[in-house]
């Protein structure tokens, strides 16, 4: 089966590709702000561990560890603290020279920030750890156990990173639309495929700032600098976690209905079969309408609010679902046209 092709005039292709470009610039800067947090995080937490702890530690840290366990080599506290900031300082500057260059780096940048980073302030609490409360660094604690868990969370950050990357760059097929028909025919046989995203910076900034609680929580717990830390990382975990799947939606619609993904990760999902969906509309909604920002209950059904303006609105099961996001408009029409279709 074939694609059904796009019927444009000059106006329709430029306003078509006008929200590509925005979408393309707002999807940027959320990806370059995400990766300057994380940046800016991962060099803080690098210094600040082994400062935090200086009056606890030797003179000289050990940082490496024979094949016994006991350890075999060490440096000033200064330089345990300042080496691994300035290695990172100069991959984050690689990676952005690159990306400025169109080097191609979409594929392998966010699996090698994320990966590198856990590694590097995972690898900094483990020293700060087994270096803690000792008067020389041959006195060390072991760290084979907790570099084993290290590796495994370097392991975990990396396929995360491939994930997220996955999902910022994956490009939608074409958009099938006759402009000005409000409800295109689409031949039998044929499919077709609309996607529109929407982010809420405000809630990418919320989620960024109460994850990097809860990591600076779990490392100082990890090194040993505070008793128990879950009372500190619960709760800026889960203020991370929903603030992050309420920050971003995507919404899918194709030939066998609406699906619409929350995160960076497209999930959880809610998806509507085409013959479940009875209707499809746009309406102009604002926070204040349906009681607030981000996923909201009101007398106008459920609404995922994470800007004013055009919302895709469905009737479906007896109850109304809506989502702000661009070209709303089109959504509906082929919506439409498809449940007419079924």
């Amino acid at each position: 089966m074939k694609d059904h092709a796009d019927r444009e005039g000059p106006a329709d292709h430029k306003e078509h590709q006008g929200r590509e470009d925005r979408e393309g610039h707002a999807a940027g800067r959320a990806t370059a702000w995400g990766a300057a947090a994380w940046a800016s995080g991962v060099g803080i937490l690098l210094v600040a561990m082994p400062q935090a702890a200086r009056g606890r530690l030797p003179d000289r840290l050990a940082t490496h560890w024979g094949v016994g366990g006991a350890p075999d080599g060490s440096l000033p506290l200064g330089a345990a603290a300042s080496l691994p900031a300035l290695a990172w300082v100069l991959l984050v500057s690689a990676v952005a020279l690159a990306a400025r260059r169109g080097a191609g780096v979409q594929g392998w940048a966010g699996a090698t920030l994320l990966s590198v980073g856990v590694g590097l302030i995972g690898a900094q609490a483990v020293i700060v750890r087994a270096n803690l409360d000792r008067s020389d660094w041959h006195q060390a604690r072991s760290a084979t156990l907790w570099f084993g868990v290290l590796i495994a969370g370097i392991v975990a950050a990396a396929l995360l990173g491939v994930l997220l990357d996955r999902r910022v760059t994956a490009s939608a097929p074409p958009v099938p639309v006759i402009p000005g028909d409000p409800a295109p025919e689409i031949p039998e046989g044929e499919r077709f495929v609309w996607l529109s995203r929407a982010t809420n910076p405000w809630f990418q900034l919320l989620a960024a700032a109460g994850g990097l609680v809860a990591v600076a929580g779990a490392l100082a717990g990890a090194a040993g600098l505070i008793g128990a830390p879950w009372p500190l990382i619960a709760p800026f975990a889960f203020v991370s976690v929903v603030m992050s799947a309420c920050s971003s939606v995507q919404a899918r619609a194709t030939e066998k209905g609406l699906e619409v993904g929350f995160g960076p990760l497209g999930w959880p999902t809610r998806r509507w079969a085409a013959g479940d969906i009875e209707s499809a509309r746009v309406e102009r909604r604002t926070p204040a309408q349906v009681g607030g920002w981000g996923y909201r209950l009101s007398g106008l059904g459920t609404t995922v609010m994470l800007r004013r303006g055009d919302c895709l609105v469905i009737r479906a099961r007896g109850k109304d679902f809506a989502v702000s996001v661009d070209d709303a408009a089109r959504a509906a029409a082929l919506l439409n046209s498809s449940r007419a279709r079924t």
